[in-house]
């Protein structure tokens, strides 16, 4: 197969929602000491919490505040879709619903919700409202 032939497919949504289902498990096993960090920085001591609150102000180290405000808008959106993708295919499972048609409208609903809602809690991380 030629490189041209593979650009030229398009993955059903279906498949795309799978394919970031796995993405985002990978990007949470990645960023998971950050993640340990975060939670024990919040939770140990008032100080503690303080060098955390400030971290999204002024960053860690030479990584600016708004470079850990992505990373973890990165994290927002990987949990919230692989949550939701999750649930689909528990879904799926359960009710034993594998028709394309089917296929294509849960995963429709599971990149609008996970990408809304990464959009709202966003909003938020970035002092929006």
């Amino acid at each position: 197969m030629r490189l041209i032939d593979a650009l030229q497919y398009r993955l059903p949504l279906a498949g795309v929602v799978s394919i970031l289902h796995r993405a985002s498990g990978m990007l949470m096993f990645l960023l998971m000491p950050f993640i340990i960090w975060m939670f024990d920085t919040s939770l140990s001591t008032e100080i503690s919490y303080d060098q955390f609150t400030n971290a999204f102000v002024a960053g860690i180290g030479f990584l600016p505040g708004w470079f850990i405000k992505l990373v973890c808008l990165g994290l927002i959106w990987a949990y919230l879709h692989h949550f939701i993708a999750g649930v689909r295919h528990l879904w799926m499972d359960m009710t034993h619903s594998v028709s394309k048609e089917q296929g294509r409208s849960s995963a429709v609903v599971t990149l609008g919700s996970s990408l809304l809602l990464t959009a709202a809690l966003g909003a938020k991380l970035f002092g929006l409202y």
